[in-house]
């Protein structure tokens, strides 16, 4: 007797290498919050908006997680509106926000099993999360399309991942704040992008912190403006080419 056995497809690999050539996002753990950085691959003109940019690389998946997407957009919107649904099923039925490991495991049980079953390809796409729960406070999880996932205190994922969390490992410390996190990931952003300028037409930033008087979580995905004012403080905001030419 012959027994099926479990075969994992070869098309994880495929997908992780997908992945490798999306725009980069950044996560990073900081004491009194999370800062979460994404770089768009196609560029918004917009300089208005209700969340920044054009919302393709961050998402606010329940109100105490933030999710960054690199990968096929397709399917990180598939991901992102079932994240959505387990988080609300889980306040229905429980009355609480869905702590933030919980949410990753339903996402990578999800993912693990369109590995595995015949005629299904992996989703194109990894994720992180960053969340806050009472348990455990603040977090950090990557996700890739196998389906395994894993904590961090500061990661990337996307485009030039490697060079990224060469910068995050030499600069993170564990008493980093909020603040001093965004210069973080504006000064590893400057370095990774493929580009000489940084605007807010490249870029997606969020924030998750917790309200000093009701304790609960709050998250903050900035507007274009607002990331133009960040940039501007840290020296990194994108110059007018033509007026230095003038100037010299």
């Amino acid at each position: 007797m012959v027994r099926r056995t479990t075969i994992f497809s070869p098309e994880v690999e495929y997908a992780m290498e997908a992945i490798s050539h999306a725009g980069t996002v950044l996560g990073v753990l900081a004491t009194d919050g999370k800062k979460v950085t994404g770089k768009l691959l196609d560029l918004s003109e917009a300089k208005e908006g209700g969340y920044g940019g054009s919302g393709e690389k961050i998402f606010l998946l329940n109100s105490n997680v933030i999710g960054g997407v690199a990968g096929i957009t397709a399917d990180a919107n598939s991901l992102v509106n079932y994240a959505r649904s387990a988080a609300q099923q889980h306040l229905v039925s429980y009355n609480e926000d869905i702590p933030v490991e919980l949410l990753a495991q339903r996402l990578c049980d999800l993912k693990q099993g369109y590995t595995q079953f015949g005629g299904l390809r992996p989703f194109g796409v990894s994720l992180l999360y960053a969340g806050y729960d009472p348990h455990y406070e603040f977090q950090l999880y990557h996700s890739d399309p196998s389906g395994n996932y894993s904590g961090w205190k500061a990661t990337c994922i996307g485009a030039n991942n490697g060079t990224a969390q060469s910068l995050l490992k030499q600069e993170y410390k564990d008493d980093i704040t909020v603040e001093e996190a965004i210069g973080l990931v504006m000064r590893t952003m400057s370095k990774t992008m493929d580009s000489t300028t940084l605007g807010s037409e490249k870029l997606e930033f969020a924030v998750l912190t917790v309200d000093p008087v009701t304790k609960e979580p709050r998250a903050k995905i900035y507007r274009p403006a607002e990331i133009d004012a960040l940039l501007v403080k840290h020296d990194l905001a994108k110059k007018d080419e033509d007026a230095e030419m003038r100037a010299a």
